[in-house]
C-alpha cells in the first residue's frame, strides 16, 4: 500500500482481487469512494488498490475469507520490508538522475539530522499543512480549469502507517508535482529563511528550549529528517503525463529524482510521501500516535484525514464438544447432539476519518446551541462546569479573524500568580500553531479568558518575535480585549472582580473600557455593589467629583466622622474596603471627567 511491493501477492489472490473488486466497492458503501484504474500490463492488478484497502480486507468481500484478506494487508498493503539502504534498491535506479542540494539546503539538513531537536512531532504537521496547501490550489484552480479534476473529483489526505517498520505514508489527491516544480521545491530554500532559522536555533539550544522553531521559520518539508533515515516522494501532477519519484537520505548532500515506470505504483494524481524512519523515532509508527498528533496539531484541516485503523467485529463460531461431557447420562437414550458456540473478535482493518472538517468558530453563530458551545469548551480545555459565558465572532476589516473565548466558572486563587497559562489556542487557516504565550495575545491580567482565534493574515510559520512585533497582531490584541468586555458577565465580580481591578491598574490603553466593570460599596448602595456610571447619574447639579473613602472594613467606613458633612449635603461616597480598590481608582484618576477625592485629606474643601 502507498508506495509498497506487490510482488508478495499470490497468483491466485490477485485474480481473486481483479475478479472482485469492482463489486466489492459498491457492496460497501462506508468506503470513500475513490477513481479506479486498472493498469493495461499482463498483472491486471489495479493501479489504485491504494484507495481500496479496506475494500481488500474487509470481511465482508463475497468469496473471500479473513485469513487471505489479512495475507493481502500484510503482503501487499503494508510494504517490503528493508534491511538496509542498500536493500531498497531498485532496478530502475539505474535511470534516476542524481542533483545536489542547494548549499543552504546542505547547511540545514546537517543542523536538523545531526541536532538535539526535542520537538520532533512537529514534522507530521506541517507534512499534512503542505498536503492540504496541494489540495486548495488545486481546487482554485479547477475553477477555471475543471479539466484538472478529471482523474477524480475526491479531495482528501490519507496517512497509513507500519508501526513494525517503521514506516509512515501519507497521500493526498493534490495538485501534483512536475519534475521541475520537484527539484525547485524539494532541492532548494530560501537562504534568508534558513539563516533566521540557523541563528535562532543556536540561541534557543543555549537557552535550554527549542521553541517549536521548525514550525516558526517554515522549513516545511525538510522537518522529516527530524526522524526520517530515507524519505521518497512519488507525485503526478495533472499538468503531466508522467509520474516523478524523489528519494532523499538523511546524511547525503544530494537526491535522486527518476519516473515511475512501475504500473502497480502509479497514481492517478497528487503526491505520496513515504517515511521511513530512524530507530529511535519508530514510536512515531503507532497508530495511536498518529491519531494523538492529528487530533492535536490538524483536527480541523480542512480536508478529510483518513486514518489506516484496525478494527474488529464479533461473531458466533463452533466449538468442538468435550468428548467426557459427551459420555455422561444414560447410553440407552439418544438425544440430538447440541452444537456449543462461542463469542470470538475478528479484526480487520479499514480508513477511518480522523479530523472534525468544519470548526464550531466558522459556523454561524445563529446554528450553534449553548450546549455545543459548552460541549467545545470542556472538550478543549478539559473543563468540567459550563463557562461563565462565551462570545462568539468574527471581526473583518483591514485584520480578519474568527474567535471564540469563554469566562471560566471557577476563578484563579492567586492573581499575582504570572506564570503562562494555555488558554488561548492561536490557529492559522484552521491548522493549531501554538498556545504558549506571555502576553501577546492578551494581557496577563485577562489570563483566565480561555477561547481560539483563528487567523488568515497570519503566516503558518508564525513565531514569538513576529507575535512580539508584528501590526496585525497588536490589532488582534486589542479587538480581543474589546469583545473579552462585551461579554456578559453574570457572576462575574464574584469570581473575577479582583483581577479586573488588578487591569485597572496595569492597562492604561483599556481603562475607559475596564472603569465601568468595577464595582464599589457606596454610602448610599445597603451593602450593594454600583457601578461608576451608577454613582454618576446619582451625583448632585453642584457635585463636581467623585468623592470616596478606604477603611479597614465596611462597618469603619460607614462610621467614619468624614461622612457626615457630605451625608448632610446628600452626596454619596465611595466605600473601598479592598485595598485593591484605592489602588485602581489611584491609576484611573478620573472618570467621564470628573476626579476622584478622598474625603480624608485634610485640604477638603
Amino acid at each position: 500500500m502507498l508506495g509498497a511491493s506487490r510482488r508478495s501477492l499470490s497468483a491466485a489472490a490477485r485474480s481473486r482481487v481483479a475478479a472482485g473488486v469492482a463489486s466489492a466497492v459498491t457492496a460497501d458503501a462506508s468506503v470513500p469512494a475513490r477513481p479506479i484504474s486498472v493498469s493495461n500490463g499482463a498483472r491486471g492488478v489495479p493501479q489504485q488498490q491504494n484507495r481500496l484497502l479496506s475494500v481488500l480486507v474487509a470481511p465482508k468481500i463475497a468469496g473471500m475469507s479473513n485469513v487471505v484478506a489479512l495475507k493481502l494487508m500484510d503482503g501487499a498493503l503494508i510494504g517490503r520490508r528493508y534491511e538496509s539502504s542498500a536493500a531498497a534498491v531498485d532496478s530502475t535506479d539505474q535511470l534516476a538522475e542524481k542533483h545536489e542540494y542547494q548549499a543552504e539546503v546542505n547547511r540545514l539538513m546537517d543542523l536538523i539530522v545531526h541536532s538535539l531537536y526535542s520537538n520532533k512531532e512537529v514534522f507530521l504537521r506541517e507534512l499534512v499543512s503542505n498536503a492540504s496547501d496541494a489540495l486548495d490550489k488545486l481546487r482554485y484552480l479547477s475553477v477555471t480549469d475543471p479539466e484538472l479534476l478529471k482523474d477524480g473529483p475526491q479531495l482528501d489526505i490519507r496517512i497509513q502507517s507500519d508501526k513494525d517498520n517503521g514506516v509512515i505514508t501519507i497521500t493526498d489527491s493534490g495538485i501534483g508535482m512536475t519534475k521541475q516544480e520537484l527539484i525547485d521545491s524539494l532541492g532548494t530554500i530560501a537562504s534568508s529563511g534558513t539563516a533566521k532559522f540557523l541563528k535562532a536555533l543556536k540561541e534557543s539550544q543555549e537557552a535550554g528550549m527549542d521553541n517549536n522553531l521548525i514550525g516558526q521559520f517554515g522549513v516545511g518539508f525538510y522537518s522529516t529528517f527530524l526522524v526520517s533515515e530515507k524519505v521518497v516522494v512519488s507525485t503526478k501532477s495533472p499538468k503531466s503525463d508522467k509520474q516523478y519519484v524523489w528519494e532523499g537520505q538523511a546524511d547525503s548532500g544530494s537526491y535522486t529524482i527518476r519516473e515511475e515506470k512501475d504500473p502497480e505504483k502509479l497514481i492517478p494524481r497528487g503526491t505520496r510521501l513515504t517515511l521511513y524512519l530512524k530507530h529511535d523515532d519508530k514510536g512515531f509508527a503507532h497508530p495511536e500516535r498518529i491519531q494523538k498528533l492529528l487530533k492535536n496539531y490538524s483536527q480541523f484541516v480542512s480536508f478529510p484525514i483518513y486514518t489506516w485503523q484496525e478494527k474488529g467485529f464479533t461473531k458466533e463460531v463452533e466449538v468442538d464438544e468435550d468428548p467426557a461431557e459427551a459420555k455422561k447420562g444414560d447410553d440407552d437414550i439418544k438425544t440430538e447432539p447440541k452444537k456449543k458456540t462461542k463469542t470470538v473478535v475478528e479484526k480487520y482493518w479499514d480508513w477511518e476519518l480522523s479530523n472534525e472538517t468544519q470548526p464550531i468558530w466558522l459556523r454561524n453563530p445563529k446554528e450553534v446551541s449553548t450546549e455545543e458551545y459548552n460541549e467545545f469548551y470542556k472538550k478543549t480545555f478539559n473543563e468540567y462546569l459550563n463557562p461563565l459565558a462565551s462570545s462568539h465572532f468574527t471581526t473583518e476589516g483591514e485584520v480578519e479573524f474568527r474567535s471564540i473565548l469563554y469566562v471560566p466558572a471557577t476563578r484563579k486563587d492567586d492573581i499575582t500568580d504570572n506564570r503562562k497559562t494555555k488558554n488561548i489556542r492561536l490557529y492559522v487557516k484552521r491548522v493549531f500553531i501554538s498556545d504558549d504565550f506571555d502576553g501577546e495575545l492578551f494581557p496577563r491580567y485577562l489570563s483566565f479568558v480561555k477561547g481560539v482565534v483563528d487567523s488568515n493574515d497570519l503566516p503558518l510559520n508564525v513565531s514569538r518575535e513576529i507575535l512580539q512585533e508584528s501590526r496585525i497582531v497588536r490589532i488582534m490584541r486589542k479587538r480581543l480585549v474589546r469583545k473579552a468586555f462585551d461579554m456578559d458577565y453574570e457572576r462575574f465580580w464574584e469570581n473575577y472582580g479582583k483581577i479586573l481591578k488588578l487591569g485597572a491598574m496595569e492597562d492604561k490603553e483599556n481603562h475607559k473600557r475596564i472603569a465601568p466593570l468595577l464595582r464599589f460599596f457606596s454610602s448610599q448602595s445597603n451593602d450593594e455593589l454600583i457601578s461608576l456610571d451608577e454613582y454618576v447619574e446619582n451625583m448632585k447639579p453642584e457635585q463636581k467629583d467623585i468623592y470616596f473613602i478606604a477603611a479597614d472594613s465596611l462597618s469603619s467606613a460607614k462610621n467614619t466622622p468624614f461622612l457626615e458633612r457630605l451625608t448632610e449635603k446628600e452626596y454619596e461616597v465611595l466605600l473601598f474596603v479592598d485595598p485593591m480598590d484605592e489602588m485602581a481608582i489611584q491609576n484611573l484618576s478620573s472618570y467621564k471627567d470628573k476626579k476622584f477625592v478622598d474625603i480624608s485629606r485634610e485640604d477638603l474643601d
